[in-house]
């Protein structure tokens, strides 16, 4: 079992073997640009309603793992009786894999407490949240998983950590304004997360890296215009919702940040990493965001039941080290990553595994 003083003595040796690796780029495949790695200083965190920053001028460490019990009472059955297969079991068996590697104790727990409710009501329609509010189970545990991504981002501001891992359910990234479940989410968590970073904790420019095998199109939709955050997905443009056209890239003045990438059935690492590479990690060096969340939607990983990619472990290892590699350059660290899709179950649990890993090498 792995415990926290493990990660400590593993966090240098692995460090010096991404920078190694970062000269060849994130995929290996070539020389990022020295620009990809250059951010300004972010500007200084006023007070908010819930705290201010870390005053102090020692970097936070640690990562924190958000959990309810309660997540698990969600259960999506539809009109004809049948059971999708977002159920409680993904995070029954991602906790089963924390366990066995010691990761449960070596995170530092945090349990869903923010106010979700005005934050919901500020980003979605009186109509869409009054339709899942009178959802006498899912409705409330929708709500929750909107609370631990508000959590998360207060536990990180404070310094209580340095980045955290939400694993929470239902997913929110199709979350759009319709009144009802779409693709198996209820509420748009990162982008209710992200303008809850900017308005109550006041950081001005938010990145969302979503590398779920589908399209965040709830979160595209949210900043299309936006110049304050950038987005940033890459996943299978003919899989649901059928969005996520490249040729999507904003309007007004959030033209040029919005990034979509359409990945063939049958990616690999190399794949969906040289893009990170070429795309992502130029466009991150330009925006110099204050904050980085991740839509951590693990089915693009290899014999997922709804995707088709082939991705391993090790892309989700060196996406997430690339993440904090962006945050610790720009802003102080600070990550925080919501559980999105994954639906094999014991390819679910490794990913993550493999994800929360990484994150706690700070």
């Amino acid at each position: 079992m792995r415990t926290p003083r493990d990660f400590a003595r593993t966090r240098a040796r692995t460090r010096r073997k991404f920078v190694e690796e970062a000269a060849l780029g994130v995929a290996g495949l070539g020389l990022l640009p020295a620009a990809a790695w250059s951010c300004r200083e972010a500007p200084d965190v006023g007070e908010s309603e819930v705290g201010s920053s870390n005053p102090s001028s020692v970097p936070a460490t640690g990562t924190g793992l958000v959990y309810d019990p309660r997540y698990l009472d969600h259960v999506l059955i539809r009109a004809d009786g049948g059971h999708p297969p977002e159920i409680p079991d993904r995070l029954v068996r991602i906790r089963e894999e924390l366990v066995a590697r010691g990761l449960d104790e070596a995170t530092v727990p945090l349990a869903p407490a923010a106010e979700a409710r005005p934050h919901i009501a500020a980003h979605h329609t009186p109509e869409h949240v009054a339709s899942i509010h009178e959802l006498e189970v899912s409705g409330p545990v929708a709500e929750l998983a909107v609370s631990g991504a508000l959590t998360a981002i207060d536990a990180v501001v404070a310094g209580q950590v340095r980045n955290a891992f939400c694993a929470i359910r239902p997913p929110g990234h199709h979350a759009n304004n319709t009144g009802a479940e779409e693709g198996f989410c209820y509420y748009s968590n990162a982008a209710v997360a992200a303008k809850y970073a900017q308005q109550v904790h006041g950081f001005e420019r938010v990145l969302v890296i979503d590398w779920d095998y589908h399209h965040g199109n709830a979160t595209q939709n949210a900043f299309y215009d936006d110049p304050s955050v950038l987005f940033f997905s890459a996943h299978d443009w003919a899989a649901y919702p059928r969005t996520g056209d490249p040729a999507l890239t904003g309007e007004a003045d959030g033209s040029g940040l919005n990034i979509n990438v359409h990945l063939d059935c049958g990616a690999t690492d190399a794949d969906m990493l040289g893009h990170w590479d070429d795309t992502l990690s130029p466009a991150v060096a330009a925006f110099d965001p204050d904050f980085v969340i991740l839509s951590a939607g693990f089915d693009s990983r290899v014999d997922d039941l709804l995707g088709c990619f082939a991705l391993t472990d090790d892309a989700f290892r060196r996406m997430t080290r690339t993440a904090m590699d962006y945050a610790d350059t720009c802003c102080e660290g600070r990550v925080v990553s919501l559980l999105e899709g994954g639906y094999n179950l014991d390819g679910t649990a490794l990913a993550t595994a493999a994800h929360i890993e990484t994150l706690l090498e700070g």
